[in-house]
């Protein structure tokens, strides 16, 4: 987002990160409900855990893109 950034596009990213916050916590709870049944599922504990690392890695990445839109509106 190297120009002018729209408050549209602004309140847009905010409902985006809302969104994948929420899609992440969904992941941490399934890593934590894997965890508390170990050793039950164990099979599973490295694509649950692959799944909730990319949703707090994209997570990450659009925080970063809404942090340098703001510092671009100043």
């Amino acid at each position: 987002m190297s120009e002018k950034v729209t408050n549209d596009a602004m309140e847009s990213l905010k409902k985006h990160i809302k969104k994948l916050s929420a899609q992440a916590i969904e992941h941490k709870m399934r890593l934590h409900d894997l965890a508390e049944d170990l050793p039950a599922g164990w099979e599973t504990i490295r694509e649950v855990a692959a799944h909730t690392q990319e949703a707090y890695r994209v997570l990450a990445a659009a925080r970063a893109e809404l942090a340098q839109a703001e510092g671009e509106r100043d």
